[in-house]
């Protein structure tokens, strides 16, 4: 017992250091003051409702205890019991008794807060946010995520004898000389080399874009080339990633003649870049490019992801008010045009926390894309956090190779101007559906004007770009509409490769109706979405002609190689 002590003590002393230094890691996307203002005031706002209306308090505080009590009285028996939490999944957690008890008094804790939030009776926003944040604290406080309450981790120091708990503060050292949690081994992916090799050429750049021309895979292409509009709030290459998954190499081979926008990462010299800029000198000008190369029909395909396809949708709209008919057909994937309810983002989107974001964003000259990253994980807290803390620092592992989690740890910044524009246009007025809300490039735009067929992509489980409202902005369209639900999330539902041919899909086509019964009456469909896209784009495609045997032109030549070198610049 004696001997015992000072591990134990060794234990404490690494979890409160580790825990200590994680937080400064975390410090700089931490909740601003306003944030902090709100919460504190929905918490009084609970306290004294129950202080007014003790009954239902002392109700549900006795509910905890007594099954409290329960649980001692079954730990004392030795009974144990299994969880279905991926953070108590290891034997350890239910054969040793302390442990088991110490799972289930958390898990009965946990939801005794997650009812408490659940009933609180406030204002829909005061509640959101508490909801919200009481939920980051509980997973935080997670016995997993301390190494003298986590069974793997004491077994692992153990056997190792305390190696695993020094490898783990070397890695918490590491990130926090990066600034960020390692989720991959960075070391096993390069662009260019292992990621974003489908065959190319950059064959035009500006200050904004390069545009990427692939190098045909078939002897003939189809008539109309496709364009593929990334989001600039990320890398391109997560629609190129490793051949076997890349929805570049996939076009290709399909016999489309495909270029892509490969965005800058703006600097804070670039501050003033706006909305326009991006449509104006970004797809107006990639368009002209394409145009000038291909050697087909006049109209071209289009393909956009996420804000790239909000933006894919400005100019459309543009381009209709001036009876512009160069895009043919557009495909947007998991795409908000309806910003009405942008789901769980909806927590970190008021008049103060935009305004004091703004004032940072100005004083910075962009939105820092690790703020961002950091945000969109916060939305997934225990698999794209707590899970890293226990595997890297508390278990001293280094993370697996994952070609997704390298790309979502190779943020872009978002210039000032355009974020200005973005966050209050879009999030704050949702001014985009609104016909005429919106002056852009000197037009009032219309989305009910887009008269060209459109592929609407989204996903069941799409946290930023919830589905049920992708659907709503789908009905402001003035063309033919196709909807598709893919399973899984935001990435993982739109890169399933058709040669895998994993997950489902539902469709329906009748879309007079609303989110919940189009579902009810949708038929799901086995595998991957892109063999049905493919036949959808194949009859909007043209003819086939003669694969153009050189890139570029005389006007456009070939620059560089691709993936080109605007995408390899890393924060």
């Amino acid at each position: 017992m004696q001997e015992s002590n000072p591990q134990l003590a060794w234990l404490q002393q690494f979890s409160a250091q580790s825990q200590k230094q994680l937080q400064q890691l975390m410090s700089s996307n931490g909740m601003n003051q306003e944030v902090t203002r709100q919460l504190t005031e929905a918490w009084q706002t609970l306290m004294q409702h129950n202080l007014d209306n003790p009954l239902h308090w002392w109700q549900s505080l006795g509910q905890l205890q007594q099954k409290q009590l329960q649980l001692w009285q079954q730990w004392l028996t030795g009974e144990g019991a299994s969880s279905k939490d991926k953070r108590f999944q290891d034997k350890s957690w239910q054969e040793q008794p302390i442990f088991d008890y110490i799972k289930q008094s958390y898990l009965l804790t946990a939801n005794f807060y997650d009812e408490l939030t659940a009933d609180a009776p406030l204002e829909p926003r005061q509640k959101q946010l508490l909801n919200f944040y009481t939920r980051q604290f509980v997973d935080a406080m997670s016995p997993s995520n301390f190494a003298h309450t986590n069974p793997e981790v004491i077994q692992a120091a153990l056997e190792s004898k305390g190696q695993t708990l020094l490898d783990g503060m070397q890695n918490l050292l590491n990130d926090l000389e990066k600034g960020r949690i390692s989720m991959t081994d960075e070391t096993a992916f390069e662009l260019g080399s292992n990621l974003a090799v489908t065959p190319g050429e950059v064959i035009f750049q500006n200050d904004l874009i390069q545009v990427i021309e692939y190098r045909p895979s078939t002897a003939e292409v189809s008539e109309r080339p496709l364009l593929i509009v990334p989001p600039c709030i990320n890398k391109f290459y997560i629609l190129d990633l490793q051949p076997d998954n890349s929805f570049v190499k996939f076009c290709v081979d399909q016999g489309q003649h495909t270029f892509l926008i490969s965005w800058a990462n703006p600097t804070a010299e670039q501050r003033h870049l706006s909305w326009e800029d991006y449509l104006e000198r970004g797809i107006f000008k990639a368009i002209e490019v394409v145009q000038a190369v291909h050697p087909g029909d006049a109209k071209l395909n289009a393909v956009a992801w996420c804000v790239g396809g909000t933006l894919l949708a400005s100019a459309m709209a543009v381009m209709a008010a001036r009876g512009d008919e160069r895009i043919g057909s557009a495909t947007f994937l998991t795409t908000l045009t309806d910003f009405s309810d942008p789901g769980e983002l909806s927590v970190f989107i008021d008049q103060e926390q935009i305004k004091h974001l703004e004032q940072r964003v100005q004083e910075q000259g962009v939105l820092s894309g690790r703020d961002l990253a950091a945000t969109f994980n916060l939305l997934r807290a225990n698999d794209l956090i707590w899970s890293y803390v226990v595997n890297n620092y508390l278990k001293g592992k280094q993370p697996a190779a994952f070609d997704i989690l390298y790309w979502n740890s190779d943020p872009t910044n978002l210039a000032a101007d355009m974020y200005s524009f973005y966050i209050n246009n879009m999030y704050l007025q949702n001014k985009l559906v609104q016909p005429g809300g919106l002056q852009l490039c000197g037009e009032a735009v219309d989305l009910s004007k887009i008269k060209q067929p459109c592929y609407f992509l989204s996903t069941i489980d799409d946290h930023i770009a919830p589905w049920k409202t992708t659907y709503k902005g789908a009905s402001h369209f003035g063309g033919n509409v196709e909807f598709i639900l893919g399973a899984s999330g935001h990435v993982a539902g739109v890169i399933n490769p058709a040669s895998k041919n994993r997950r489902h899909f539902w469709t329906n086509a009748n879309r007079d109706q609303d989110a919940e019964k189009w579902l009810a009456s949708a038929e799901q469909q086995p595998g991957s979405w892109w063999n049905h896209w493919k036949t959808w784009l194949k009859r909007r495609a043209g003819k086939n002609i003669p694969a153009p045997s050189q890139p570029g032109s005389e006007q456009y030549p070939a620059l560089q190689a691709a993936p080109g070198s605007y995408v390899k610049v890393r924060l």
